[in-house]
């Protein structure tokens, strides 16, 4: 790798893989292991509720400060 281009793992990066781990992949095995118990409506609103929980902390933390507008001034 190359010294001048620094860490791979820079604090936004980890806090995406954080993200995602704790959105998708844990709510994605606790479903699992419910549906294997016989919870299988329990894991789905489990596995659910983590993915939306996750949508919302993607939408707060990175989309929502975004300032998307178009051009100030128009020309005719």
């Amino acid at each position: 790798m190359n010294e001048t281009q620094g860490s791979w793992f820079t604090r936004g990066r980890l806090l995406l893989i954080a993200v995602v781990t704790a959105g998708i992949v844990v709510p994605g095995v606790l479903r699992r292991l419910l549906g294997e118990a016989g919870y299988n409506d329990l894991g789905m609103v489990v596995f659910v509720l983590g993915y939306a929980g996750m949508v919302l902390v993607v939408w707060y933390g990175w989309i929502r400060p975004l300032e998307i507008n178009g051009p100030d001034d128009q020309q005719h």
